[in-house]
Order: structure tokens, then sequence, then C-alpha cells
């Protein structure tokens, strides 16, 4: 982990992922909603920006997905998402029959 990550407890950054997260709470990683945080899509730690709005996107965070119960976040860690197992799948097996 970075070593100077007081942008994640500051109020410009709780106020972007406020507004991310009312947007849309679609989890970059596997696509499922109720995404509790936001995540640097380029990692700091690979040069992403720490405070651009354009470089976050909502992820499941410690209390893990609700439906798939990944822990989205820890999986992708400081990767950029390309290199991210994402979930892909054409059935919604959580919808029940059709």
């Amino acid at each position: 982990m970075a070593a100077n990550r007081a942008e994640l407890t500051s109020y410009e950054f709780r106020q972007m992922r406020a507004r991310l997260l009312a947007e849309s709470d679609v989890c970059i990683v596997c696509g499922h909603s109720a995404s509790d945080t936001a995540d640097h899509v380029i990692p700091v730690s690979k040069g992403g920006a720490r405070l651009d709005p354009d470089n976050l996107a909502p992820i499941h965070g410690v209390n893990k997905c609700p439906t798939c119960l990944r822990n989205c976040n820890g999986e992708k860690g400081n990767r950029p998402l390309a290199e991210v197992t994402q979930l892909v799948t054409s059935v919604d097996w959580f919808a029940g029959p059709q």
C-alpha cells in the first residue's frame, strides 16, 4: 500500500466518492450493484491521479459483493483493471428462473 493515503479521508475525496456512487453503484470488477466504495482505475502507485474523478470507479470494498461474495477491491489491489479477472456471464444466476 502507498505510504501516504491521506486523500482517502479528505473531504474532497469523500465528496467525489459520494457523487460517483450516487450516479452508479455497479462494480467495475464483478458487474453487480451495491458497491460501497470507489477505487482508482489506474492505481496511484502506477501513476494514476489521486483526486481525479475520471480515475475513480465503483467497487465492492471490505463488505464484499452481496451477490457473488467477491472481495473485488482486494482482488484488484494495485493492478490495472485489465489484469483483473472480471466476472463475465450472459446469465444472471441469482435472478431465478425466467
